[in-house]
């Protein structure tokens, strides 16, 4: 999460009576460069708010979702590592971070299957 914008304001308030950046940094107990930043920021184009975010990345793997669903749906105990290998076959590199990451945000979900009970107390 970033700094508030009136963290902000009162820094470029303070350093509009006549402090430097910096020593006005140290105050608010921010980086150096994060003021000297929202400074120039203010200076070109009046801004005291953040830049919007750019909305992250697009997935590799979605140009491969229509396989890949039609893949988990048709064999529903298929892992995650037998997903990666079958891309490898196929020239496409990942891993099972990325994989996994893919079915998140796809809505899908893998549960771990326990073989046996193990050693359990009595």
């Amino acid at each position: 999460m970033g700094y508030s914008e009136d963290l902000r304001i009162r820094l470029l308030r303070s350093v509009e009576k006549g402090y430097s950046a910096r020593s006005q940094a140290k105050v608010f107990q921010i980086a150096d460069s994060t003021a000297v930043k929202w400074m120039q920021a203010y200076r070109a184009d009046g801004r005291t708010a953040p830049r919007p975010g750019s909305g992250g990345r697009v997935s590799p793997l979605e140009a491969h979702a229509e396989w890949l669903i039609a893949r988990v749906t048709a064999t529903a105990d298929v892992t995650l590592k037998e997903l990666v290998d079958e891309l490898a076959a196929r020239g496409i590199v990942t891993s099972k971070s990325a994989m996994s990451r893919f079915f998140l945000a796809k809505g899908y979900s893998f549960k771990k299957k326990r073989a046996g009970r193990g050693a359990t107390s009595r």
